[in-house]
């Protein structure tokens, strides 16, 4: 039995830290208990078992083969058009289809090329497009010779996301009309575009007040706190139990009654929620669309889907409040790219941003197109979807904007891969993957959770002051919380096992509860945390028995 070597004040002055830099805290420790012990036997009980991020461990390699497969043709297409030394020209549009073709042909045994072809296909015969026009956006694009046109988002891309968000976000039945969409550098650059530009274009003000769904992902914490906004944050918490000690994860409907405040301006959630891993429950959202149709019609959505593709028959609240609600996606998660840095942020065309800046008054709109006037003549009808791109590059910059091209086209072949049957089976194996790893947590922690067809299962998040009411009673807890801080466990888990978890109180989760990613350690590792978390608690239990005595 081991405390650990800090004291109860040093722990205290850790605990202000976000959770993603307390976790290089956490790493630092657990690499110094290796360290302790190199000539230990039995190495699984000093190797740093780092689940702490949520990078995943799997890879979409068939996308990935067709864009290889792709630049091969993007270069012969070039060495076409001029060929010197190293020197090759801009592909041409006329007969590229008709090239593309004899390429495929002529290379049958090129990994990527069978794949490459369904993507072509697929795409011309569901949206209807040009294969000349196609073709050339992506094999110019593939050389990225030019800058992105439209700044946006390529024209084909632009089609082919709101085939693949029709498809796995929006449940197969997208609201009426349509939604237009930037491409962006990850979730993370898109959530920093929204505030950005709410803030430019007079729709957040600072000091405002804003909701933020909890737990979440602790940037939608810290951005509001910032001196730029300062907002007023209400919080909505997932605080229902399903029996005593084991939380349900969900938020009952006086929770959500808080937003129908019109003073709230803006929610923002993570959905599937991020630590909890949960899809929000047709009640909920009902309750919301309620909300918005009666007491707060002009509330602003913010929601973060990018777990989405983790649960069966996922439908984001932007298919059902399509005229309030931003919605930001990655492709990081699903398909293994984090360093592609691939987002997206979806609006529909009849929104209430625009229509709340058509509404303000004369002076403010007169600030706008000072604002934007170097882009348009008429800058008062550019809408928000095109200030977000402009305002992502300061305006004076906004020709040169946009998504690199490459990554465009990379996002297109993740996007045709998903609506393809192997990606389907792709997305079932992820699934079980991060399902297999939660059922061996849990096995090894000898812990329950509440059963919950839509869980995503990317995280968990336990929360070991319920534990501790479950297992030995009131007793128990006060004895934890009188004498412990909330972190104690994770610096107890990183210097005695090499375990690496984040607080999960840093997502304005339970102070006693610690987050757990499902994704990027191997799967008998979860077994070995689930132990090492459940010696750890029982060290705790024996030191109240100790106190009782």
């Amino acid at each position: 039995m081991h405390k650990t070597s800090l004291t109860r004040e040093q722990i205290q002055q850790y605990a202000r830290l976000s959770p993603f830099e307390l976790k290089n805290v956490f790493i630092g420790l657990a690499q110094e208990a290796q360290a302790d012990k190199p000539g230990q036997k039995d190495k699984s009980s000093v190797q740093m078992l780092n689940a702490g991020r949520g990078n995943p461990n799997w890879v979409a390699t068939g996308p990935r083969e067709a864009f290889y497969a792709l630049g091969c043709f993007a270069v012969t297409e070039s060495r076409r058009v001029w060929t010197a030394d190293n020197l090759g020209g801009m592909p041409e549009l006329v007969g590229s289809g008709d090239r593309f073709d004899a390429f495929v042909r002529q290379h049958p045994g090129l990994p990527g090329i069978e794949l490459l072809q369904k993507c072509v296909e697929s795409a011309v015969s569901r949206f209807g497009f040009d294969k000349d026009a196609f073709v050339h956006e992506l094999t110019d694009s593939s050389v990225g010779d030019n800058y992105p046109v439209p700044d946006r988002i390529l024209h084909h891309t632009q089609e082919i996301v709101r085939g693949y968000v029709a498809d796995e976000l929006f449940a197969k039945e997208p609201p009426a009309g349509d939604f237009s969409y930037f491409a962006t550098e990850g979730g993370t650059a898109a959530m920093c575009y929204i505030f950005d530009s709410l803030m430019k274009n007079g729709i957040l003000h600072k000091g405002d007040r804003i909701a933020l769904m909890v737990p979440v992902f602790t940037p939608y914490i810290e951005i509001p706190e910032l001196d730029t906004y300062e907002f007023d944050v209400t919080y909505v918490e997932a605080n229902m139990f399903a029996e005593v000690g084991m939380r349900e994860w969900r938020y009952p409907a006086e929770e959500i009654d808080k937003l129908a405040d019109p003073e709230i301006k803006l929610v923002c959630l993570v959905n599937p929620s991020n630590p909890p891993s949960l899809a929000l429950s047709r009640r909920v959202t009902d309750q919301l669309k309620g909300i918005v149709a009666t007491k707060n019609p002009d509330l602003l959505i913010v929601t973060d889907d990018v777990y989405g593709t983790f649960v069966d028959g996922f439908r984001s609240l932007a298919a059902d409040l399509p005229r309030n609600t931003l919605l930001v996606y990655s492709y990081s998660k699903h398909y293994g790219c984090t360093g592609w840095r691939l987002g997206v942020i979806g609006l529909h065309d009849d929104n209430v941003i625009d229509a709340r800046i058509a509404s303000l008054p004369q002076a403010d709109k007169d600030s706008l197109s000072r604002r934007y006037g170097t882009l348009s003549l008429e800058p008062e009808k550019i809408k928000f979807i095109d200030r977000l791109v402009a305002d992502s590059r300061q305006v004076a910059l906004n020709h040169t904007a946009g998504l690199s091209l490459p990554q465009q086209v990379m996002l297109s072949l993740f996007s045709l891969f998903g609506m393809l049957d192997e990606g389907q089976a792709y997305k079932r194996r992820i699934r079980a993957i991060v399902q297999q790893r939660l059922q061996l947590l849990l096995e090894g922690a000898r812990m329950k959770i509440a059963n919950d067809p839509h869980r995503a299962g990317y995280y968990i998040e336990l929360d070991l002051m319920a534990q501790a009411q479950l297992e030995h009673g009131e007793s128990f807890a006060a004895f934890l919380d009188k004498n412990y801080e909330p972190i104690d466990p994770l610096f107890r888990l990183a210097q005695q096992t090499g375990v690496v978890l984040l607080n999960g109180g840093g997502f304005e989760g339970p102070e006693w509860s610690v987050r757990v990613s499902l994704a990027n350690l191997d799967d008998l590792d979860y077994l070995k945390i689930g132990h090492h978390l459940r010696e750890i608690f029982n060290n705790y239990a024996e030191e109240w028995r100790a106190s009782e005595s």
